[in-house]
């Protein structure tokens, strides 16, 4: 064995047993595919991978995901050993690594940066939160989808600024999520040559050996998703390791998936295979027999030799920084020739938006008919992206329905180049892949563009793994999601969307915008478009809705602060609060008329983000939710659920319990109770009860 074979291994087993160590000690973890998986990942990390640890956010770096989340030791082993540097305002201490020792030693405990999945935005180096099997995988989809718009859209003769590669290290329960399914399909289609799955292929799941319910040829599987498929026989062979990685950077027309064969606590041959060695810590003994077999002393715990962070130096690391530093200079120079494209990718990088971006929006006249508040957000999409080249994105299949395609001249498809488009198209096409698209979506605001996806509200349901991770990353996707309510008519309850309004408004961090008619839909855009730290979902009409007198009504500039007085605020002591959101706004607005003529004195409170009603002053609320106006009526077409904090346990709230109703819109829309009549109803009956409460 050479002396760098030797350092090789000895850089294998420090990451192994790092790993055996902080999972026995926390009592909690996998340390089994961190084990096997460990020379794969090495070879990556030292030969092929390259970043810069002095600076983990240098745009042309390579994207490592750890899509086999449970494996986080692996990663923050790396880490650790490669000296990343920690950045970002979760970290105070200057000059830190992103990855401590002691942090290894406190993995799974409360303010260690070695979490128990890795998690994006709290440590240094990991791109995206993973753990939910198939999103770290579908979320690099959408990363490479970046690196080739970037490329394609700001790359010159002479000044390849985007060139990265973008790699995912996946397990079985990766491959077994529906969700990877989509989006390898799509990155297939895509040909994102870019894009190198590797598939620990480790033969084993929590329940047991994966034949239990894991018989079929991923390899053919991929193959005919138009991949190129490699197979590594043996996990701790580094030269067949770097000739599949070689093979991937060679390959300049399709994705490559790279399946290496290892087994589960590879090293401790009585543990192979076993549920232990993934499931659970490996217990006293198992980490004595482990370590032996490494050739480690038993007894040291967290031993790291002085060679093997010296190695990550002088290879990954030496590598990584004259990459960077050729990448500065020339990105002087491509700033100089080309300001305005520099100027541009400066903005991209701050999540900043250029001068003027809302200039150009449209502002819509009274109109007693209206339109729909799809039709009025695809006009102000297709305003804002004008002004902003980097706003950019699709719909699961339904883009003309959603109202989401970006006519302009220069938009374009974006497809494997050809003569359907090419890489540099800001309109996406993905298919009905609807969980697909958001993890996808996920991937490119990680990248720093502004993506958005669209389909219909109900099928949000479909994608709410990526919507949950979107969330918790705090990263500013816009969803937008039509056919809003019942009133989509005739596909029935299926369709019908009743919960999902509530469960979005549930999530933490995900702003929901329900905006009443085009107006107000221009105000939405006008919140959303200036977020750096969370997504959110537009929830939007399928019919017309009548655009408000705003001489007669409140300006629509109201609903940025979430909720507002739309009709009545000259009611000092109004006799009953009417709320809506977005199509039932308009049936309150009536009502309000109906009872003014009857001289019952009542307020319209539009409502179209609880969100940011809720960020807003107790003497704002108060001004607009008067707490000594008990009479309140809430008036929905989805679940009544939440709304008893705005209209008190004494409160009427019109909103739906069931599911919907196959029948047109307005058949639908009556027989649930949407009418001015059970409106004013409810109104008079809410002033009775307050008065007798009196």
């Amino acid at each position: 064995m050479t002396d760098a074979t030797q350092l090789d291994q000895l850089c294998i087993n420090t990451l192994r047993t790092l790993s055996i160590d902080a999972v026995q000690q926390a009592k909690s973890g996998h340390p089994g595919t961190p084990m096997d998986a460990a020379p794969t990942a090495y070879c990556l990390w030292q030969r092929f991978l390259n970043t810069d640890p002095e600076d983990p956010l240098w745009p042309n770096r390579d994207r490592f995901v750890l899509s086999s989340g449970h494996a986080s030791m692996l990663l923050y082993g790396l880490l650790y050993l490669s000296g990343v540097k920690a950045v970002g305002p979760s970290y105070t201490e200057a000059g830190r690594l992103a990855v401590t020792l002691e942090d290894i030693q406190r993995f799974r405990q409360a303010g260690s940066r070695c979490t128990g999945h890795p998690e994006y935005g709290w440590t240094s180096g990991v791109e995206t939160t993973t753990g939910p099997l198939g999103q770290g995988v579908a979320a690099s989809v959408g990363m490479a989808i970046a690196e080739r718009w970037l490329a394609s859209t700001y790359n010159r003769p002479g000044y390849e600024l985007f060139t990265h590669k973008v790699y995912a290290l996946c397990g079985d329960g990766d491959m077994m999520e529906g969700v990877s399914s989509e989006a390898a399909s799509l990155a297939g289609h895509l040909k994102l040559a870019n894009l190198c799955w590797i598939y620990d292929d480790n033969h084993i799941s929590i329940e047991g050996p994966t034949p239990l319910a894991f018989t079929e040829d991923v390899g053919a599987r991929f193959r005919s998703y138009g991949w190129r498929v490699i197979g590594v026989a043996d996990a701790n062979n580094l030269a067949l390791l770097t000739a599949g990685y070689d093979t991937f950077l060679k390959t300049w027309d399709r994705p490559t998936l790279i399946i290496v064969q290892s087994h589960i606590g590879y090293g401790a041959p009585h543990k192979q295979d076993s549920e232990a060695a993934h499931g659970e810590p490996l217990g006293i003994e198992e980490v004595r027999l482990a370590k032996e077999f490494y050739g480690w002393d038993p007894d040291v715990y967290f031993k790291v030799p002085d060679a093997v962070p010296r190695c990550f130096r002088e290879q990954m690391g030496r590598r990584g920084a004259n990459l960077h530093a050729a990448w500065e200079k020339l990105f002087i120079a491509y700033r100089r020739q080309y300001p305005d494209l520099a100027s541009q990718l400066g903005h991209i990088e701050s999540r900043n938006l250029p001068d003027c971006w809302d200039s150009a929006l449209p502002n819509f006249p009274t109109d007693a008919k209206g339109l729909s508040t799809r039709d009025a957000s695809g006009k102000v999409l297709n305003a804002i992206a004008a002004k902003i080249p980097w706003l950019l994105g699709g719909a699961a299949d339904l883009a003309p329905s959603t109202k989401t395609h970006l006519s302009l001249e220069f938009a374009g498809e974006f497809q494997a180049p050809g003569e359907a488009g090419d890489y540099r198209g800001r309109n996406f096409h993905y298919g009905v892949r609807e969980h697909a698209m958001c993890a996808i979506s996920n991937g490119l605001s990680l990248s720093k563009l502004r993506p958005y996806a669209a389909s219909f509200l109900v099928f949000s349901d479909y994608a709410r793994g990526a919507l949950r991770l979107g969330a918790m990353m705090g990263i500013p996707v816009i969803t937008i999601w039509t056919h809003d309510s019942v009133y989509m008519g005739e596909d029935g309850p299926t369709h019908q969307p009743v919960e999902q309004l509530v469960s979005l408004r549930a999530m933490p961090g995900m702003m929901v915008l329900r905006p009443a008619d085009a107006n107000e839909v221009v105000e939405m855009w006008r919140v959303i478009m200036p977020l750096k730290d969370r997504p959110v979902c537009l929830v939007l009409s399928r019919q017309a809705l009548p655009t408000l007198d705003r001489t007669r009504y409140a300006p629509a500039s109201g609903a940025a602060r979430g909720a507002y007085v739309l009709a009545g605020m000259a009611h000092q002591h109004p006799e009953a609060l009417l709320l809506a959101t977005g199509s039932e706004v308009a049936l309150c607005i009536a009502a309000y008329e109906q009872l003014m003529s009857e001289g019952i004195k009542v307020r319209v409170i539009s409502m179209p983000s609880w969100d940011l009603f809720e960020g807003q002053s107790q003497s704002y609320c108060e001004q607009v939710l008067p707490p000594g106006i008990t009479a309140r009526v809430a008036v929905e077409a989805a679940s009544r659920f939440g709304w008893e904090r705005y209209t008190g346990l004494g409160g009427r709230i019109i909103g739906i319990d069931s599911f919907g109703l196959s029948a047109p819109g307005s058949v639908a829309a009556r027989h649930f109770g949407f009418e001015i009549a059970p409106i004013v109803a409810a109104t008079k009956a809410q002033i009775n009860h307050s008065t007798l409460r009196q």
